[in-house]
């Protein structure tokens, strides 16, 4: 699918700080760039591209920002969750994914042994557990904006049963860890979302690969582009600052074009 992708962020900065921006759509091998133009004012931040293909901007900045990117992305026939995936098991990892194994800062998994191990250990492993995890958080969790904040975790969800995207994605993603099933955060671009946003999703580690999965519902999966990828949305914020910072005006589109 070809999906055009345009954001417009400005802030301002009362001090100069540090800033890290993830808004620009990742080189991966599940994604081509057809076309993209980013402009940055002032010219201050500069792009890194980590190992994974993930396109950082940073750079020290005060005053207002205002940041315009636009692309056309290619995510090919993105591929859907099969019913033949089973888990792997953790000597067969790869070092790489054992980290989305473990708790983190919004994904306290240890916690939820016992209650994943009774909801949903009886599912056999693999695709099952994780549509389990999907149809119980759809069950028992209200997508409600303004119920959660920027410090809300998983186990605050699972009290509160009501959340956005990056709740709905940390509580599966919790369940899913507790389940010994590798799992992590996505940010992205994603065609048919109302209002649209930056959209994060969960990502599971199945029958040695990884796959996208949209707890919430409310955007296909062929019609996401990936921005990042990492623990929790700690490691995935569209931007993150040393300092104090205030919204002015942010728009962020995706829309699926023909060809």
């Amino acid at each position: 699918m070809r999906i055009d992708v345009t954001t417009r962020l400005v802030y301002d900065l009362p001090a100069e700080t540090h800033m890290l921006a993830l808004v620009q759509a990742a080189r991966t091998a599940d994604q081509s760039i057809l076309s993209e133009r980013l402009v940055v004012a002032p010219e201050s931040l500069a792009e890194e591209v980590d190992g994974e293909g993930l396109r950082w901007l940073r750079g020290q900045i005060g005053g207002r920002l205002e940041l315009t990117y636009t692309a056309t992305i290619d995510n090919g026939a993105r591929r859907l969750l099969p019913p033949s995936a089973v888990q792997v098991s953790r000597s067969d990892l790869p070092l790489a994914v054992l980290p989305y194994l473990l708790p983190s800062r919004f994904c306290p998994s240890d916690l939820f042994l016992r209650f994943a191990a009774r909801e949903f250990g009886p599912h056999g492993d693999g695709v099952a557990r994780v549509m389990a995890v999907a149809d119980w958080i759809a069950a028992h969790v209200d997508y409600v904006a303004g119920v959660s904040t920027a410090e809300s975790d998983a186990a605050h969800t699972f009290t509160l049963r009501a959340g956005v995207c990056r709740d709905f994605a940390h509580l599966g993603i919790t369940l899913c860890r507790a389940l010994g099933i590798p799992a992590r955060a996505v940010s992205c671009y994603a065609v048919d979302l109302d209002p649209p946003d930056f959209h994060a999703v969960m990502e599971v580690f199945l029958g040695h690969d990884w796959w996208l999965v949209d707890l919430t519902r409310l955007a296909p999966v062929e019609g996401l582009v990936r921005i990042g990828h990492g623990r929790d949305a700690a490691d995935i914020a569209f931007l993150t600052t040393d300092g104090p910072c205030e919204l002015v005006q942010q728009q962020i589109a995706a829309t699926a074009t023909p060809g």
